[in-house]
């Protein structure tokens, strides 16, 4: 078992905690734009910080591989471009809330992290699971401390409605980690073939210092500099597991345990 070195990079900030936007972000190799995937005003912000750090490439959690080699610098810009992408078959939100994002650095080279679905769905092991990323550098094969394996646990219940079987969520926490070092390792790869910086476009969760995408590159390339910036709707507390974070008003949207069958 491997504890994640934390990374000292705001022991040369001003001040770490609640920003207003992103648009006076640190400097960093790698900087983390968490987003609630359904809230607008999260990927307005996003493009906002994408504008301001100008970064070589970006790192979507949301497009495969595959996809992100579709992007090119011609049409990034074509309304055209999510149909190209097949976005409405990816179940994420609507394309015109991202593609801001990418027109935001016009130059920028694109990766795609996203895990594919039926790979995970394989016997639902955590062991497989961890299979699925063969670099060691990113700790899958290192159990968690007892207390961490608990907590992750709770947070997929909490996240989920109270609805998961509890023999499913072993398997759900390898799951988040197996998407966090997928993304770290995107995220690398873009450093090494653009020298950065690099944008990771994911959710909050995964931005999260002390379990997400910072605390995998921490184990992979400890010396890079890595900035964690969360978006929430609601105060997270002085405490909250980001470099920076900005809170925003919710979105719109309908009760979220409505389809576990236990709405309020």
């Amino acid at each position: 078992m491997r504890a994640a070195a934390v990374w000292p990079l705001l022991a040369s900030m001003a001040a770490a905690g609640p920003v207003s936007d992103m648009t006076q972000l640190p400097a960093a190799d790698v900087v983390i734009l968490g987003e609630i995937h359904d809230n607008p005003q999260h990927h307005r912000n996003q493009a906002a910080g994408v504008s301001a750090v100008q970064p070589r490439a970006l790192v979507f959690e949301m497009l495969t591989p595959a996809q992100a080699g579709l992007v090119t610098v011609d049409n990034r810009a074509d309304p055209a471009l999510g149909v190209l992408l097949g976005w409405e078959k990816s179940g994420w939100p609507d394309f015109a809330m991202y593609q801001p994002i990418l027109t935001a650095a016009p130059m920028a080279a694109v990766f795609g992290a996203a895990v594919p679905g039926e790979a995970l769905m394989a016997g639902r092991d955590p062991a497989a699971i961890a299979a699925l990323m063969p670099d060691t550098r990113f700790g899958l094969t290192d159990s968690l401390a007892q207390a961490d394996q608990t907590a992750r646990e709770a947070e997929q219940i909490a996240a989920h409605c109270d609805a998961l079987p509890v023999d499913l969520l072993p398997y759900m926490v390898a799951v988040q980690r197996l998407r966090d070092a997928t993304l770290a390792a995107r995220a690398l790869d873009a450093f090494e073939a653009t020298g950065g910086p690099v944008v990771v476009i994911t959710g909050t969760g995964h931005a999260r210092r002390d379990q997400g995408v910072p605390a995998a590159l921490a184990l992979a390339a400890p010396d890079l500099r890595v900035l964690s910036v969360g978006q929430l709707e609601q105060d997270p507390g002085l405490d909250a597991p980001y470099d920076l974070w900005v809170v925003t008003d919710p979105a719109p949207r309908p009760d979220p345990c409505g389809a576990f069958g236990a709405g309020n």
